[in-house]
């Protein structure tokens, strides 16, 4: 074996001791709340960050965060993930206010940060506007998921992974163009700089659109779970780095084949079995990349770092957050007026606070030239700002929520929906000791007493249903509300049916979704 031959062995070997050990840090916290009760408090990528925190405060470093891990590794399946689950009629209802801050938002958020400092720190305004770039990015996975927990209204989950969604692609298509002003290289002709947008969108659009709707016209002809969860794995990087090769936005492909195959290709490509085992995986998936890339960020913190950039910081964080409440208030009194998007005051003001930074703030601020001489203070200025919105703004969610009166009924929809299923699963199971009672061998004593029990439990379970029924009358809205979706599903996985055996040539849309006015507000 050759010295070459030895290293490589030893590298590879030495990359995959770090990674089960970020691996085992990370699920070993994901068992903290279920052993201390206490952590329940804390959302899980939280605490991921603080211990993190604790890791770099005693200087342990796991691996080395760099632009090429997060944005070609991390960052596609995170993006698939949620426009997988996005559901399209959903996000069209609420389209022009997610578009609205996902562009404007993100150059409000720019010009802003650049300017407050430049103004009060006397920082270049080149250099600025790259803090300013790589912090409009939001990354509400810690938001949201405390959204389901709690039972929010889904509105408010779709507004903000909307505008996440849509909103990295911008981020990411300015802060290529704003890296090369410092740099001397930038064609500032505003038709060349619409024309560059225009092609690293378009380009983004268009192949994420050929491989979402070649994938989910190709799974028609076959049955195999394995392969299409498998294909929508390739999908997701395979978007991504041939979108990069063209001279798109990866970010923008990987958000378009996702939006493609979860709401279309799912439908007509895969059977009902297939689509929640394809789900369960990159729900999976999500939650196995989010633990490593939090954990990951609070531990490239540098605290000495940190204090020598602490005035520019907090310069920064004010900045940030009165250019986010400007774009959101601002953009959404547009968009109730425009579109009539009735977005409320409160709703309006968790999306602001909301707003949390993560990943790709990262990802682009690490990916600065080395040659640009504030490169180090960009970088701890974002981490610094990234730091602040996980932890101070991350974890005082929960109580805006609670002080604005929407929280939902989440565990008591939760008991709700146990008891039924209980109750039609029993239900079942006394059907079939009547179909067996005559069965050869079965004592009769012995079935009298299998069916009194069943009884007896079935009689328990209408009580408890009855009276929480009779407590909380909202849960007869929840039982209208599952009824409803159930019968879209089942109207919807017909069509599909159609489609895939050749009967119909494109799928119909539901005819329930219009016989059945949505009213969000009353069923929840």
């Amino acid at each position: 074996m050759t010295l070459e031959s030895v290293q490589s062995s030893a590298v590879i070997e030495d990359n995959l001791k770090q990674f089960l050990l970020v691996l085992s840090v990370s699920l070993s916290v994901a068992t903290l709340p279920q052993i201390f009760s206490w952590f329940r408090q804390i959302p899980y990528t939280l605490l991921l960050v603080i211990v993190g925190l604790g890791l770099a405060f005693v200087d342990v470093r796991l691996v080395n965060l760099s632009p090429e891990l997060i944005l070609s590794i991390f960052l596609p399946p995170l993006l698939f993930e949620a426009a997988w689950n996005l559901k399209w009629p959903d996000l069209k209802r609420d389209l022009v206010p997610i578009c609205l801050y996902a562009v404007i938002g993100v150059v409000i958020s720019i010009l802003g940060i650049a300017l407050g400092l430049n103004q009060l720190t006397g920082m270049s305004l080149t250099t600025a506007m790259l803090v300013g770039a790589s912090l409009s990015a939001t990354d509400p996975v810690s938001v949201t998921a405390l959204f389901r927990e709690l039972g929010v209204g889904s509105r408010l989950t779709t507004l903000m992974e909307g505008e996440s969604l849509f909103n990295d692609g911008m981020a990411v298509v300015a802060f290529g163009f704003l890296v090369t002003l410092p740099l001397g290289t930038a064609n500032l002709a505003i038709q060349s700089i619409f024309v560059q947008l225009f092609a690293v969108v378009g380009i983004g659009i268009a192949v994420g659109g050929l491989i979402g709707f070649g994938i989910s016209y190709l799974t028609q002809r076959f049955d195999l779970p394995l392969v299409e969860q498998s294909l929508t794995l390739v999908s997701a990087y395979g978007t991504y780095l041939i979108t990069e090769d063209l001279g798109g936005s990866g970010v923008i492909g990987v958000v378009t084949t996702g939006l493609i195959l979860g709401n279309f290709g799912s439908r007509i490509g895969m059977n009902p079995r297939t689509r929640i085992i394809v789900t369960e995986f990159w729900e999976f998936l999500a939650f196995f990349v989010n633990s490593i890339v939090f954990l990951l960020i609070g531990d490239q913190i540098h605290f000495a770092i940190l204090g020598e950039n602490l005035g520019i910081i907090v310069v920064t964080v004010g900045a940030m957050i009165l250019t986010r409440a400007i774009a959101i208030y601002a953009l959404s009194s547009l968009s109730n007026s425009l579109a009539n998007s009735s977005i409320p005051l409160q709703d309006q003001t968790v999306l602001w606070w909301g707003g949390l930074r993560g990943s790709v703030s990262i990802a682009l601020a690490l990916s600065i030239p080395a040659i640009l001489p504030e490169r180090e203070k960009i970088i701890a200025t974002v981490f610094g700002v990234v730091l602040f919105t996980l932890l101070v703004q991350g974890l005082t969610v929960k109580p805006l929520l609670e002080r604005l009166n929407l929280l939902g009924d989440q565990p008591l929809r939760q008991k709700y929906s146990e008891a039924i299923a209980r109750l039609a699963a029993l239900n079942r199971v006394l059907q079939y000791l009547n179909q067996v009672e005559k069965r050869p061998g079965i004592e009769p004593e012995f079935h009298r007493y299998q069916q009194t029990l069943v009884k007896g439990e079935l009689n328990r379970l209408q009580e408890e249903i009855d009276q929480l029924q009779n407590e909380y009358p909202n849960l007869r809205n929840f039982t209208a509300q599952q009824l409803r979706e159930e019968l879209l599903a089942i109207e919807a996985d017909t069509y599909a049916e159609f489609v895939k055996a050749g009967r119909l040539n494109q799928e119909l849309s539901p005819f329930l979704q219009q016989d059945f006015p949505e009213d969000n507000e009353t069923i929840q």
